[in-house]
């Protein structure tokens, strides 16, 4: 299943928020989206991800979710939304309880995305007894148990420290390339953007626009920080963040 953001505008009252967005987000590609803070990068999940409406625009889902799929539109948060009470098994099964499915298969889905996830060692623990990154890849785990469409992720990694940071990216990256899937990735770490990302979409200051679609070529599995298009793309994300935030304070200047 694609999905096609169709003129998406929004306003807070008389504050304009986002601004004629028209995106298409193909099935199978993880497209990253960054942008000065305050440009509508969240914002704009949430229209995408249908818990909020725009002021005008739509988002419309083109074609069948995949096979199996529970829920077309699925989210990971920054804070991992995890039940402390539930253990790691019972986090990820709680997604499953509201679709009334067979225990064999529930039992199937929960030990397979545990599996893919390299947590079925500590599908009994707690919350409190894992770490930052395990929490994490439990809210991942949850995410890939209801088959979505389209997985939301709202600055995923940002709560992390750098060294789980770039061991979460491999996950994922290792994750995609064994099955797959489409994301829409907010992020404001430009690294993570071109290690992750088919496609970058730039967001202006508010209102949000988009400034400019940066495609990176090299297959996500064959990707190095050395490598020469990830640099030049780093270059160019980092310019357009650059100008973004002078344009920003010189409007403030004149204020």
């Amino acid at each position: 299943m694609d999905l096609r953001l169709d003129g998406i505008h929004h306003s807070y009252g008389t504050t304009e928020v986002l601004s004629d967005i028209s995106l298409d987000i193909p099935a199978g590609q993880i497209v990253c989206i960054v942008g000065p803070s305050g440009c509508g990068k969240s914002t704009l999940l949430r229209f995408i991800g249908g818990l909020e409406q725009p002021t005008r625009g739509a988002v419309l889902q083109v074609g069948t979710p995949p096979e199996g799929c529970l829920n077309p539109l699925t989210y990971v948060f920054q804070d991992f939304a995890l039940l402390p009470w539930r253990s790691v098994r019972g986090n990820v099964a709680f997604a499953l309880a509201p679709h009334g499915l067979e225990r064999a298969r529930e039992d199937a889905i929960i030990a397979d995305v545990l599996a893919r996830t390299k947590l079925t060692d500590f599908a009994d623990a707690l919350p409190k007894q894992i770490s930052g990154g395990m929490k994490q890849r439990v809210a991942i785990a949850r995410a890939l148990a209801v088959r979505p469409a389209v997985m939301l992720m709202d600055e995923p990694l940002s709560a992390l420290d750098s060294q789980t940071r770039e061991l979460l990216m491999d996950d994922l990256i290792a994750l995609w390339t064994r099955t797959p899937f489409t994301a829409v990735y907010v992020t404001h770490n430009l690294a993570e953007a071109v290690r992750l990302g088919h496609k970058i979409v730039v967001l202006s200051r508010r209102p949000g626009k988009i400034r400019e679609v940066v495609e990176i070529e090299t297959p996500l599995g064959a990707r190095r920080y050395d490598d020469p298009e990830l640099i030049e793309a780093e270059t160019r994300l980092w310019q357009l963040m650059r100008d973004e935030a002078a344009a920003a304070d010189a409007e403030l200047l004149h204020v």
